[in-house]
């Protein structure tokens, strides 16, 4: 059985790494959080990538008595680019499925937010011959053309 200090420990871990601002993409639209979603999920698909999940914060904060404002995240791919990726570093999954975050933010606004740096992406995964393995282009898809009716640059 886990322990309280095995949770801290690992919530530690991830605070002491969290993502800097170069390293994520923004953007706002004037959409609501499912709408925004609905469309981007839309867009993904209609790219020959897979929806794998949809995951609502504030439901899961409300089940806990808990209030956050309309915050969700969708997990997507394309297992035909992920698995070379899986295949040549298996750590590749603590990165895959991509994921964009949606989010009203203390202003009203709606911000999408998604991991950005693919350099950093290549960095990890690395092969044994030093050689990069990285998906090409826009992984998320924040620029190139997914999001064009969802969101605008920030």
């Amino acid at each position: 059985m886990k322990t309280p200090a095995f949770f801290a420990a690992a919530a530690s871990l991830l605070i002491a790494l969290p993502a800097t601002a170069q390293d994520l993409i923004h953007k706002t639209s004037p959409h609501s959080v499912s709408v925004t979603l609905d469309r981007l999920s839309a867009a993904v698909e209609g790219a020959g990538a897979t929806v794998f999940a949809r995951v609502d914060h504030a439901a899961g904060a409300e089940s806990v008595g808990e209030t956050l404002p309309p915050t969700e995240v969708i997990l997507f791919g394309n297992p035909a680019l992920g698995t070379p990726l899986m295949q040549a570093s298996r750590t590749a999954g603590l990165d895959l499925p991509q994921k964009i975050l949606a989010y009203q933010n203390a202003d009203d606004e709606l911000d999408i937010v998604a991991l950005g740096d693919l350099e950093r992406f290549d960095h990890r995964r690395r092969q044994a011959d030093g050689e990069a393995v990285s998906p090409a282009g826009d992984a998320h898809g924040l620029d190139s053309g997914y999001t064009v009716d969802a969101s605008k640059s920030r």
